[in-house]
């Protein structure tokens, strides 16, 4: 299985595309040594949103890596910033801009077809079910999109990115009464920076299933620094002492964005 599904009670699903670390031993051979220590992983956010799952969230976790294929990009491949640097639906660069595979290993179209249907389809596929599950349940839902990156990646943006980033496809993909919930309990934290729908304004599953007009569901990502929890550079060790500041901040974030959507419905 390449994620795992935890069915809560709230009107709340947590996704964690990036979280997976598994990399195929079949596939491995065509990787660099330095591409098997999976270095661009969103690390320990299943331990850092651990209060999610005890509020009673939906959680979906990805196993595998994106490294074998990233599951927040388009099906079709289509770039998510163009202009930019970006990485593809079969990733072949490290986020320093280095190429992840051997010469001559990179995955072909057909490789890339059959990752999608053993890997990708499965994941969404998931999440669409449990996306109908809850709505079933309780007419609405908002997804949140978990994701964390090293504060300093030049090729991918320039100095240092803000601490917490919320996407929500320029607004397209949440209630605007939503978004100022979870930015206003981002300012709570004098010493954390924010930003809103700044360098990441939400990858494919923000973009695709936030439809919060006809269809209720509401979708924001967040993109956090890992400084703020855990050691940047390998072993990528999880900071105990930064996280616990973090998390009662993390908390409130979920928890205005969750208060503001139950308040949209009457809930």
């Amino acid at each position: 299985m390449s994620f795992e599904l935890h069915h809560g009670t709230l009107p709340l699903l947590v996704s964690m595309p990036h979280v997976g670390t598994h990399i195929p031993d079949d596939l491995k051979p065509q990787y660099t040594s330095r591409a098997l220590a999976v270095e661009d992983t969103d690390w320990h956010l299943q331990r850092l949103y651990g209060f999610a799952q005890q509020m009673g969230a939906s959680m979906l976790v990805a196993q595998v890596s994106r490294y074998v294929i990233d599951l927040n990009r388009p099906p079709d491949d289509a770039p998510m910033y163009p202009g930019a640097s970006n990485t593809e639906l079969c990733p072949t660069r490290f986020f320093t801009g280095d190429p992840l595979y051997l010469p001559g290993a990179e995955p072909d179209n057909s490789e890339k077809l059959r990752r999608r249907a053993s890997y990708w389809q499965p994941y969404h596929d998931a999440l669409d079910a449990e996306l109908a599950r809850i709505k079933a349940r309780h007419g609405f839902v908002l997804l949140w999109d978990a994701h964390s990156i090293r504060s300093h990646i030049p090729w991918l943006f320039e100095g240092k990115l803000p601490d917490l980033n919320i996407g929500t496809a320029n607004g397209a993909a949440a209630n605007p009464a939503i978004t100022a919930a979870v930015a206003a309990a981002c300012q709570s934290a004098a010493s954390v920076s924010s930003i809103v729908n700044g360098r990441f304004k939400g990858g494919y599953i923000t973009r695709h299933y936030g439809q919060p007009v006809g269809h209720h569901v509401h979708a924001l990502q967040l993109e956090m620094c890992q400084s703020l929890y855990m050691q940047e550079s390998a072993p990528f060790a999880y900071d105990e002492v930064k996280a616990t500041r973090v998390e009662p901040l993390l908390k409130a974030m979920v928890s205005a964005g969750l208060d503001a959507t139950k308040a949209m419905y009457g809930y």
